[in-house]
Parts: structure tokens; C-alpha cells; sequence
């Protein structure tokens, strides 16, 4: 038996030392954890409440016609999006565009005659005015020597009466012709009166305002639209009859929309306009932030709840609006005075179960990047956006672990990677 022993003996030295490595390595603390980590700050925040509201168009028009007709083109269908000022359906405008075409023709010729009145007279009809004039005068002087000569014969005996008489007559009648040249000539040098330059002019007006009224008559055969929008009910198609004011489409403007809550007497003094709202819908999954546009200062007299609108920017995705009329949607509303609040990303907080906690950081100095954890039950309170209020934190600007808590123990030593910062709408 003694023979053995050396040999059991180096089988039990070789089995210790290969247990010594793994006895200690159990013995070892784990190593730092590497963490990011965020400050508890203290903020002034107001209890929230959360109202259940409905989504509305900011505008729900019913667009009609101006003019009756038969409709020619149809260009929109119920879901189609709609641009400002495009036209969605038109009437048929044959008969009224002959209107057209025939007051534009006597709006030219009234035009044309107006101009023929301010150029005035041309310089070729003022001299065939004036040769007419000339020649008068010289047939005047022609027969006024005869009928001189004629006196002078018939008192000589030397003609008749007739003679006298047709002589006296030719003289006359060249005085009115000369008159008449005359005058004429003085006529067209002056150009025409000021009267009948306004009584042209006012005929171009009128012919002017007639040849608007039928194009305004035009315009009304097409309907448009004078927001951007989205048809919901369509009213009409190609080849129906259609008379003045009747209902063509129903167009929803969704490029924003109002949410809708109702809000008590006792807590409508909380609300302010311009007011910062969060708004989760249900149906989407997802929040969204707008602002109160509009406090309607009546109430129902039944429920006694004022209407409050809170205005959102919508979604459009592949043409669709992402929020629809009509969504069910929750509105977080504040109900209460301002008070002092400790705030933690949302982040930071573990669950287990019922409870609630943080891992706080706890350093030798504020500027220290290594610390240990230990775990500090909370109370929830109001949010605002990533960050809660939380109960139960002795300190403001303690440092809590917002990534990598899920494997943390309490005591275990943690290396700092990141420290961030609050939210700037905080």
C-alpha cells in the first residue's frame, strides 16, 4: 500500500490545481458594465388627462354649381385628391361661347370706331375738303361777275328778265355751295367733337362689360375647387343634368385636422390657446403633437363640455392622407396647476411585475465615469414625451441607467459611455 501513495497523491495535486483556476475566476467580482446614462432633472409640469376625441376635417365643403347645364367632363372620382383652383367638372359651353365670339366682333367694331375718332381726320381727306372748298369759291367769283354783267345788260336793255333772273339765281346757289365747302372743310380741320369721342368710347365700354359677363357665365360652367382637399361624396356624372346650385361633389380638407375633445366647465380654464397637446390614435399606433386651435366658448347644454380643436399636420403617404375623418383619437389635456417634478426618460425605467424601479448610478465624485448601481422603486407621474415624472428619488441630477439596465444586479460596477441629455421640449 505505501507503494501507491506517491501516485495518489500526484492525482490529487493535479485534480486541485485543475480546480484552483475556476475556484477562482467564481471568486472574482464581474466586470464593469458599460451603460448610458441620463439625469434626473426638475421640471415644472401639469397633470394630464386624457379626453377621448374625434378626428374633422379643418374644412368640409359642399361644392356646387354655378350654372345649369349638362355636364361634358367629370375628372374626379370619391378618395381622389384635389388641387386649389382645379377644375373638377365642366358643363357644356357651345351655345355660350358663340355669345362669345359674336360680342367680341362688336367690341372690335366699336373699338375700330373709337380709333377712327381720336386719329382724326387724314391728311388726303382734308385736301379733297379743301379742293371742294376752293372749287366753290372759284365758281362763287365766277358768278357773281356774271350776274354783274347780266344787271349791268338788262338795265342797257340788252337782256331779259330771265336772263337777269338765271344769273341772280347761279350766284346764289354758288354762295351755298361755298357755305356749304366751306364749312365741311372747317369740320374735318377740327376733327370730330369731344362729345362724340365720349359716346364711342362709352359704346367700347359697354360692349367690353358685355363680352366679361358672358365669359364670368363661361366661367361658372366649370366647377372647381378653391382649397386642397379630398373627395368624399360625388354627386354627379358624365351626361346628367345639373342646374344652378346644385350639389356637385363633398371635398374634406385633411392636409391637417382638427381633434375634437370635449372639455368639462371645471377644466376648461386650464386650456390656452397655441397650447401644446399629445394625441395617440388608437387605430394607428402611433402620437402625434398639435396645438389648440380653437376654444369654442358655448357648451353643450346637456353634457356642459366645451368643444376644443386641436390642430395636427397629417400624414400623406402615397397620396393618402395617413389620419382620416372620423379616427377615434386620445387627447392628453392638462387639467391642474404647475408644480415641480422630477423627470427620468422613460427609458430608464425596469418592470418586474407590479414594481417599478431605476438603477441609480453612485460615484465617488459628479465627475467620476464609473460607479455602482443600486435599484431605487419608483411612482409614475405625468410624461412629457420621453421623459416622466417619477416619485421616489431623494436627489435631482443623480445619474439613472437608460440603456443597459436590463442586465444590471444591484452593487454590480458600471462604466458610463454615454450621458444624455434632456429632450429640448422639456
Amino acid at each position: 500500500m505505501k507503494r501507491f501513495t506517491p501516485y495518489l497523491c500526484t492525482l490529487c495535486l493535479a485534480a486541485s490545481l485543475a480546480c484552483w483556476p475556476a475556484r477562482e475566476a467564481a471568486a472574482q467580482p464581474p466586470a464593469a458594465a458599460s451603460i448610458a446614462a441620463a439625469p434626473v432633472v426638475t421640471r415644472q409640469v401639469t397633470e394630464d388627462q386624457i379626453f377621448v376625441a374625434s378626428v374633422r376635417p379643418t374644412q368640409l365643403v359642399l361644392i356646387g354649381s354655378a350654372a345649369s347645364g349638362r355636364v361634358s367632363t367629370c375628372l374626379y372620382d370619391e378618395g381622389d385628391r384635389v388641387e386649389s383652383m382645379q377644375p373638377m367638372v365642366e358643363l357644356l359651353t357651345e351655345t355660350i361661347t358663340s355669345e362669345i365670339d359674336a360680342a367680341e366682333a362688336e367690341w372690335k367694331l366699336r373699338q375700330s370706331e373709337l380709333e377712327e375718332l381720336n386719329n382724326g381726320t387724314r391728311p388726303l381727306e382734308l385736301e379733297q375738303f379743301h379742293a371742294r372748298m376752293l372749287a366753290a369759291e372759284a365758281r362763287m367769283a365766277f358768278t357773281k361777275l356774271n350776274r354783274a354783267r347780266s344787271e349791268q345788260l338788262f338795265k342797257q336793255g340788252g337782256s331779259s328778265t330771265y336772263e337777269r333772273d338765271q344769273a341772280l339765281t347761279a350766284d346764289i346757289e354758288a354762295q351755298k355751295q361755298y357755305a356749304e365747302s366751306k364749312a365741311a372743310f372747317d369740320l374735318a380741320d377740327a376733327g370730330p367733337r369731344d362729345e362724340k369721342i365720349a359716346q364711342a368710347k362709352a359704346a367700347v365700354d359697354m360692349q367690353a362689360a358685355v363680352v366679361q359677363k358672358l365669359k364670368d357665365q363661361k366661367r361658372k360652367h366649370t366647377v372647381i375647387s378653391r382649397f386642397a382637399g379630398y373627395v368624399v361624396t360625388k354627386h354627379t356624372e358624365v351626361g346628367a343634368w345639373v342646374n344652378t346650385g346644385d350639389v356637385v361633389f363633398e371635398v374634406a380638407a385633411l392636409d391637417e385636422v382638427d381633434v375634437e375633445a370635449f372639455v368639462t366647465e371645471f377644466q376648461i380654464p386650464s386650456i390656452r390657446l397655441g397650447m401644446e397637446v399629445r394625441l395617440e390614435i388608437p387605430a394607428l399606433g402611433k402620437e402625434f403633437t398639435g396645438t389648440v386651435k380653437q376654444i369654442i366658448p358655448m357648451a353643450d347644454p346637456q353634457t356642459r363640455t366645451f368643444p376644443v380643436r386641436i390642430r395636427v399636420k397629417n400624414e400623406i403617404i402615397d397620396g393618402v392622407p395617413l389620419i382620416k375623418a372620423g379616427m377615434l383619437a386620445q387627447a392628453k389635456l392638462p387639467i391642474g396647476m404647475q408644480q415641480e417634478a422630477r423627470m427620468i426618460p422613460k427609458d430608464a425605467l425596469v418592470f418586474a411585475g407590479d414594481r417599478i424601479s431605476v438603477f441609480v448610478i453612485d460615484r465617488k465624485s459628479p465627475t467620476d465615469t464609473q460607479g455602482t448601481v443600486r435599484p431605487v422603486p419608483v411612482k409614475l407621474g405625468v410624461s412629457q414625451g420621453s421623459w416622466i415624472q417619477v416619485s421616489g428619488l431623494a436627489e435631482s441630477d443623480d445619474l439613472v441607467v437608460v440603456e443597459g439596465n436590463e442586465r444590471l444586479r444591484p452593487a454590480q460596477s458600471v462604466l458610463i459611455a454615454e450621458t444624455r441629455q434632456p429632450d429640448s421640449n422639456l
